[in-house]
């Protein structure tokens, strides 16, 4: 019998962007062993077009993405959550409802693409940029051996993970 998949939530402050592309990156390369979800501290209300632009070119499911509240984890009933990531530093820094169960939290810190001003192909690679270093740390952390991993150890992992790609940008 197939264990039930672990859910994870990514946090951002829009939802309209780098957490739904974790989101949808993980339901991908999760195959199953995975749940990815994603909502937002206040929600932009809709998904970025260069967001769903670019999941679409990476023939990745854009069916049932929409922006929303982190509050809907929050509420009775809501999907247990095994692990929540910060991808924004706005998130980060921002007091999270409770989430039941104790999920392992990480901060994964990306650049806002939405951000981004100039030309659309100017707005294109920072999208693909944050989708890059959010699939390099989505990769890294489905090679992790969960069941060998204590807590503590996983936390530090998943810490390490969140500073994948920002070594290059330092020097």
């Amino acid at each position: 019998m197939p264990k039930p998949a672990l859910n994870v939530l990514f946090l951002c402050t829009g939802n309209s962007a780098r957490s739904i592309l974790a989101e949808a990156f993980l339901n991908s390369a999760g195959r199953g062993r995975f749940r990815g979800y994603s909502a937002g501290s206040h929600p932009a209300g809709k998904v970025n077009p260069f967001a769903l632009e670019l999941l679409e070119k990476n023939r990745l499911s854009t069916e049932g993405l929409h922006s929303k509240s982190w509050d809907e984890f929050a509420k009775p009933g809501a999907a247990e959550l095994h692990f929540v990531f910060t991808v924004c530093d706005n998130a980060a820094g921002e007091t999270c409802p409770f989430w039941p169960g104790q999920p392992v939290t990480a901060h994964w810190g990306v650049p806002d693409p939405a951000a981004v001003q100039g030309s659309d192909e100017q707005k294109r690679k920072a999208f693909l940029d944050a989708f890059t270093q959010l699939s390099t740390r989505i990769r890294l952390f489905l090679s992790l051996p969960f069941e060998k991993l204590e807590r503590q150890a996983l936390e530090k992992q998943l810490r390490d993970i969140g500073r994948a790609g920002t070594e290059e940008k330092a020097r």
